[in-house]
């Protein structure tokens, strides 16, 4: 059997290692196509909502969420609205300083990634709120959260005590 040139071997394997991570790429997006999530849209839904309740002379308190997104494709979080609060929420990002100082600032959305979602916590991401009159432990607020994909999802938050929020199933 004669033997094969050198320069016709380093001629497969440069044509060879690209046609191999073709297939793989190829096999990956058969396997991803195949499972149903190729192309769907975006599936969110709220699982938890609470809002603390305003200790204090505190004018603001915070709102969390858990958006679960079922879906192929990635949504985001581009606004909230609530007729139970004095002035429109916000959405924010909770920072520290290099002095260890804790600082809320703005942002204009948020990520909903597609076959995982979002949770908001006191140490991330949440939504600012002002209320309007005086809540307390079992109050129900409503809130109309805006998806830039998907449509406004209407939920009600369940005022919780500072530091009890987790469990709180969203209610329709």
């Amino acid at each position: 059997m004669p033997a094969v040139p050198a320069r016709l071997r380093t001629s497969a394997a440069a044509v060879g290692v690209p046609v191999l991570a073709c297939g793989l790429a190829l096999a990956g997006l058969a396997t991803w196509a195949v499972s149903g999530r190729a192309g769907s849209p975006p599936r969110v839904t709220v699982t938890e909502a609470y809002v603390f309740q305003p200790l204090g002379p505190a004018q603001e308190t915070a709102a969390f969420f858990t958006l679960t997104n079922d879906g192929g494709s990635a949504d985001r979080l581009v606004g909230i609205t609530s007729p139970g609060t004095a002035a429109p929420p916000a959405l924010s990002e909770h920072r520290m300083t290099s002095s260890a100082a804790a600082y809320r600032q703005r942002v204009d959305s948020a990520a909903v990634p597609a076959g995982d979602g979002l949770t908001m916590t006191p140490y991330g991401i949440d939504v600012t709120v002002r209320p309007k009159g005086t809540w307390r432990p079992g109050d129900e607020v409503s809130f109309t959260l805006r998806l830039r994909y998907g449509k406004p999802l209407k939920v009600r938050a369940v005022v919780v005590r500072p530091g009890t929020g987790t469990g709180r199933r969203a209610l329709p």
